[in-house]
């Protein structure tokens, strides 16, 4: 029974072990694509479009994919940051208005 326990044990460790490094390892990949958007490669490009695609929309977020779409010589992934753009401005449209100054 206590030999039992210990492999039991051992192999929850274990699990969490690899769980703690499998969401160390995804943060820095997604923290790496923010960072790729108007890199060389597609693959790499078109994973950074993945996560801002996953982000609360933003004006400035906007503003970068214009300059993006300008900027992108793939059709396949300027169509993608195109989708992406559309998604977000309609959620901007539909936010509520935040008044620039709060009258207290």
């Amino acid at each position: 029974m206590n030999r039992i326990l210990r492999i039991a044990g051992i192999g929850v460790l274990a699990a969490m072990t690899v769980s703690l490094l499998g969401v160390l390892f995804v943060r820095d990949q997604m923290s790496r694509h923010r960072r790729d958007l108007f890199s060389r490669r597609p693959l790499k490009r078109l994973a950074a479009l993945g996560y801002i695609a996953r982000r609360p929309p933003a004006v400035e977020t906007v503003r970068l994919l214009r300059d993006y779409i300008a900027w992108e010589p793939q059709p396949m992934i300027r169509s993608r940051a195109v989708q992406v753009l559309n998604r977000l401005e309609h959620q901007l449209r539909q936010a509520p208005a935040v008044p620039d100054e709060v009258v207290v």
